[in-house]
């Protein structure tokens, strides 16, 4: 932290050297360049003799190359006495304004990927691309919800219709920017993505109640403000809900930006009005006037003011007339002072242009394709014998909207030998039926490319009928395959197409990883983040090739025993047992059951969904620590018949230090089950925290999050680790299951990777598997309305959990642990089963040995039922009063169950994954046994082992079902 007394004599210094007319200006951000034509104009001279004359305070960056950019900000805050902040309005980087810098990908792009650990990424490079072109504040993140799809002026700009996940993937692209030192501006308050005039042509009107505005679009700024962005930009709007003055814009209303934005929210951050140019304000607040209405509203930065020398004229003649103060510029210019001071301009360098534009495109192409990766999006797949496209013979392309051959066509042709057929916006029917004669019925397949459409949705993107008319009589043809590399609106083109893939973007990266998709080299993660016509917000099959979701019988199993299922869960829920559930069966590697049950919670208000992401509980050992321990061992970078002290140095010494991490899988290493870490930490009578060892949000040393607006004091973890050192030792070989044995695993793995538990595990085994909703801290990676609540903590957090771990020792290290903290759908979850099913591939991707995974997974103990880290089945099972998990399992067996309802039980004799997903503990905690008592997890288990069909009737049932007629190459 920067000493506030040394940042307080540099504001007052800089202050006291202004005059009244420079204060105004100190408050004015001015443009640097315009596009005319197909010329890029500066403004440099006059920028210059504005800093001269009136000392103004900031510069927003338009056109121009970087070189361009830094030489003149070099010469002007050179010449600038009091450092200028330097302002982009750049969404997408610096690209999105310098003509040599590649853009990063639109927020509607990135609005499609299902990890929000992208968008931080992403607001990190961009941040630090800001700082080595001399940028200090970034307009950006847009946090409009873009629910018109209609809407001129956003679309595209926003993450999507959701607020949930608009909330979450604006504050990570804002907390990656600012963690870079560069200050971000969400945009635009109060909420622009519902309107249908563009503000820089006229003023919308939003007609919407204050109560509507409350639950939709302002719910994204209160989250960014809670999460403590720099600034705000606020919009050009009519909304006379909040102030009824005739064609007052929310820009120019203190109802708006005092009473809404500072008063009732809190914002204390920096505002910028958008751009005071904009006909919006222009047209009913002429010359200057528009400057005055803004800082009476309560803004502190003027943005593109236009007349300079008039506005100040008008500021000063309303401060006259009392209808501002002295005393509010002064305020006001202060705070934007130690903001240049926080942003560090009170120590300015030079901006470096040796290869200044190799260094802001360094990082680029390796992000876009990331994103590219995670957003490309299956929309809908009514004939699955297309992707991967490995089949099929002879390939048409036909690429609409290019008039030659592209990148993507010149791969498909390289890779498939597949004819070309272009069209062209301009042509007409005639020459897309010429076009339909020559494809006839002479292929296999055909792949559609709907290419260079425009960006917003006026005259259908730009797309003439008779392309969309093509388009259309292709798809009708067997075999076709459509692509959309532009924004997904335009999917509503493809009417009933058969296959429909959403790319969003429109550039070689985006070939290739489309190209990829067509080989089956990378699976379909992306979801629609927009509603496009008959296809709902969150549409997108992202089922991994190599573990498709099948129809039970392709499966193997009978659909008809599976149906027992529906009864079993009903059961659960009606009884109070859970309040939903996820339930996935898959055998010999495609899932024949996937369903949803109930809802989050009893108050029914949201479902649950295939979607949803379940607190995993204790499944976190063997999907996170003990996959981690294997890796490991199978490298030969850890022994488990050493000990805990040859690889912790902080446990030697102790009676700890002698522990065998053989013993310490199998849970017979002494170690007690539970230590309740909290207790000292809140009052026991009231189960209040005590003073002195939380905040509510992360200050100093207090920045261990353990649940919503409560923070630990980091150095609590060197006491969690002393009470388990201090710990009573049991004796040797007595099986006594412990968290303990997890957690000191956990950091075991962390000590020889050098990596935190989460960073190794997602790294190793989680991203290259594609497995995006299987992570620690999922608030930082999913929307919080795919996770589902667990409980309604009375005691120590005092709240509903959700999103942060329910194990409060987990929860106490950060939310990392060994023992508990990892979360995740069932469909990922199930990726990483299948591959040890598999003998450790999947998708062509080899992550362990088969000869590990069957050393782990075999029983190891002759005092338990244990696997190395696993649980396994009872081993008198076959004759048990109480078999376990159910009678049917073989000894072959391996997985675990998880406190929070969790169940993960792989059999190899089967080739059959069993997955279990709930949250029996919302609200009331642990004390509902009801799910065990009621034998549900059990229960669906033996009746998925009832329905296998054998070999005798699977011989029947394929001969049913084998293809008639046409011949298929390959058929498997």
């Amino acid at each position: 932290m920067r000493d506030t007394s040394v940042a307080q004599q540099w504001v007052d210094k800089n202050f006291k050297s202004l005059s009244r007319k420079q204060k105004i200006a100190q408050l004015m951000v001015v443009r640097m360049s315009e596009k005319r034509g197909k010329d890029v104009v500066f403004f440099d001279k006059e920028v210059e003799s504005y800093i001269k004359k009136y000392k103004i305070g900031s510069v927003c960056l338009f056109q121009g190359n970087s070189l361009q950019q830094a030489k003149v900000l070099n010469h002007l805050q050179q010449v600038s006495k009091v450092p200028l902040l330097v302002c982009i309005d750049g969404e997408t980087g610096v690209g999105m304004r310098f003509g040599d810098i590649k853009p990063f990908p639109d927020q509607l792009t990135i609005g499609a990927t299902n990890d929000a650990a992208i968008s931080y990424q992403i607001g990190r490079a961009i941040g630090l691309q800001c700082k080595n072109a001399g940028i200090q504040v970034n307009y950006a993140p847009v946090i409009d919800i873009n629910n018109n799809p209609n809407n001129p002026v956003i679309n595209f700009r926003s993450f999507g219709q959701d607020k949930y996940k608009v909330s979450l993937f604006g504050s990570r692209i804002m907390k990656g920017m600012q963690d870079a030192g560069i200050m971000a501006c969400a945009k635009h308050f109060p909420g622009h993505g519902d309107v249908a005039v563009d503000s820089h042509l006229d003023l919308p009107i939003i007609t919407k109640s204050l109560a509507q505005l409350d639950s939709l679009e302002l719910f994204p700024f209160k989250t960014l403000i809670k999460d403590k962005v720099g600034s705000m930009m606020v919009a050009h709007l009519y909304i006379p809900a909040i102030d009824t003055t005739r064609n007052k814009a929310t820009s120019l209303s203190k109802n708006n930006v005092t009473g809404l934005l500072r008063e009732q929210f809190k914002f204390s951050g920096i505002t910028f009005t958008d751009a005071l140019e904009m006909k919006g304000v222009a047209k009913f607040y002429p010359q200057g006037e528009a400057a005055v209405q803004s800082l009476i509203a309560g803004n502190d930065m003027l943005c593109l003011p236009g007349d300079i020398k008039g506005s100040i004229k008008k500021i000063r003649k309303a401060i006259r007339k009392d209808k501002l103060s002295w005393d509010d510029i002064n305020a006001r210019v202060k705070k934007v002072l130690m903001a240049k001071y926080n942003l560090g301009l009170d120590a300015l360098q030079p901006i470096d242009t040796l290869n200044i534009a190799a260094r802001l495109n360094a990082d680029v192409d390796e992000l876009k394709k990331t994103v590219y990766k995670n957003a490309i999006t299956l929309v809908c797949q009514n004939d699955s014998n297309v992707l991967p496209l490995k089949h099929l013979n002879k390939i048409a392309y036909v690429g609409i909207g290019i008039e030659q051959e592209n990148h993507f066509a010149k791969k498909l042709h390289e890779l498939y030998n597949a004819d070309c057929f272009y069209l062209g916006y301009k042509s007409d029917s005639v020459k897309a039926s010429q076009l339909l004669q020559q494809i006839g019925d002479k292929y296999d397949g055909i792949v559609i490319g709907m290419h260079k459409y425009a960006k917003y949705p006026a005259k259908n993107f730009g797309i003439s009928n008779a392309s969309v008319s093509l388009i259309q009589q292709l798809q009708q043809k067997a075999n076709t395959v459509s692509f959309a590399f532009g924004n997904p609106y335009a999917i509503a083109n493809f009417a009933d197409a058969k296959n429909i893939v959403a790319c969003y973007e429109d550039d070689d990266l985006m070939h290739d990883v489309a190209l990829d998709l067509l080989a089956g080299k990378i699976t379909p993660k992306g979801k629609l983040p927009v509603t496009v016509g008959k296809y709902a917000y969150g549409t997108g099959i992202n089922t991994n090739f190599y573990l498709p979701i099948v129809k039970p019988v392709l499966a193997g199993l009978d659909s008809a025993s599976l149906l027992k299922i529906d009864t079993i869960a009903a059961n659960a829920i009606q009884k109070g047992a859970t309040p939903g559930c996820v339930v996935l069966v898959a055998k010999n590697g495609k899932v024949g059951f996937y369903k949803a049950y109930g809802h989050l919670s009893y108050d029914g208000a949201e479902k649950t969904t295939l979607q949803t992401v379940y607190d995993l509980a204790s499944v976190t050992k063997i999907s996170a620590t003990n996959v981690s321990v294997m890796k490991l061992y199978e490298e030969g970078r850890l022994d488990i018949q050493k000990t805990l002290g040859d690889y912790l140095p902080w446990v030697r010494g102790t009676d700890k230090a002698n522990l065998k991490l053989f013993d310490v899988l199998l849970h017979q290493a002494g170690l007690v089950s539970f230590i309740p870490f909290y207790r000292e930490t809140i009052d026991v009578k009231t189960g209040q925290p005590k003073l002195g060892f939380y905040k509510t949000e992360p200050i100093g040393n207090y920045t261990t999050r353990v649940a919503d607006e409560l923070y630990m004091r980091k150095d609590w973890v060197d006491t969690i680790k002393a009470k388990i050192l201090k710990s009573k030792l049991g004796p040797a070989n007595k099986y006594v299951y412990s968290d303990n044995d997890f957690i000191f695993l956990g950091m075991v793995v962390e000590q020889i990777t050098g990596l935190t538990l989460d960073a190794y595990v997602r790294k190793t085994f989680y991203l290259p598997l594609g497995m995006t909703s299987t992570t620690f801290k999922p608030r930082e990676h999913e929307p919080i309305n795919l996770i589902a609540p667990t409980e309604n903590e009375k005691f120590f957090r005092l709240q509903q959990l959700r999103g942060d771990v329910h194990d409060p020792g987990a929860a106490m290290l950060g939310g990392v642990a060994g023992h508990a903290g990892l979360f995740s759908n069932a469909y990922d979850l199930a990726q990483l089963y299948q591959l040890l099913l598999n003998g450790g591939e999947l998708n062509g991707v080899r992550l362990l040995k088969k000869e590990t995974i069957d050393y782990f997974t075999g029983y190891h103990s002759n005092i338990s039922r244990r696997g190395i880290g696993f649980d396994k089945p009872e081993k008198d099972n076959a004759t048990s009063k109480s078999p376990y998990p159910s009678l049917s399992t073989s000894p072959l067996t391996f997985g675990h169950t998880g406190f929070t309802g969790i169940g993960v039980w792989a059999d190899p004799k089967y080739n059959l994954l069993y997955i279990f997903m709930s949250n029996r503990v919302n609200p009331d905690g642990g004390d509902n046994n009801k799910l065990s008592s009621l034998s549900v997890r059990g229960d669906i288990q033996e009746v998925i082992y009832k329905s296998i069909i054998k070999e005798k009737d699977k011989r029947s049932v394929t001969t049913a079902t084998r293809p008639v007629g046409k011949k298929r190459k390959n058929l498997k």
